[in-house]
């Protein structure tokens, strides 16, 4: 049981052959998520939201969207980002993030002006480091989910795995 919650397919998957895959995913998605970065908790969920949203992957939209609405305390301000980034209460260095992150998760690659926008707004390489770790964490989260079928939680379910994950981490 996950805090009162069945274990979700998310633990599931990287209790299994961690020698294989799941102490690397957990180790690197932790550093990613909740290392040193200049992003916030709230805003790497958020990304991690948006890559999910982009790849219409359900389990980890549903996990991401609670998780970065506990974070910021703010459920409608995320939910604001993934019906529409560029009208949403953001600051303009994390939307061409998410527009940067977007663009790559849909085509595989970005170009020099998708970085010069990002560094344009006040983003720094290390930021944006950063956000690409997410971004890598995720579009590989996001199809072993869609691949293995990942089991859509209930709300409650979801609220319980957010408070986990801001709890512990991803270790």
């Amino acid at each position: 049981m996950f805090s009162g919650q069945p274990v979700p397919d998310a633990a599931r998957l990287v209790f299994y052959r961690p020698d294989f895959y799941g102490a690397w995913a957990k180790k690197f998605t932790h550093d990613a998520m909740r290392g040193p970065s200049a992003w916030p908790v709230a805003d790497r969920e958020l990304m991690a939201a948006f890559v999910s949203k982009v790849n219409e992957s359900a389990f980890c939209i549903g996990a991401h969207t609670a998780t970065a609405g506990q974070a910021y305390q703010d459920g409608a301000k995320v939910r604001a980002v993934l019906s529409d980034v560029e009208s949403a209460p953001i600051d303009d260095g994390l939307r061409a993030t998410l527009r940067m992150l977007g663009n790559l998760t849909r085509a595989g690659t970005i170009g020099v002006e998708d970085m010069r926008e990002v560094l344009s707004t006040g983003v720094t390489r290390r930021q944006v480091e950063d956000a690409l770790a997410v971004c890598a964490a995720f579009n590989t989260t996001d199809r072993l989910a869609d691949a293995f079928g990942f089991e859509l939680l209930s709300p409650a379910g979801f609220e319980a795995g957010a408070k986990y994950l801001l709890k512990r981490g991803y270790r």
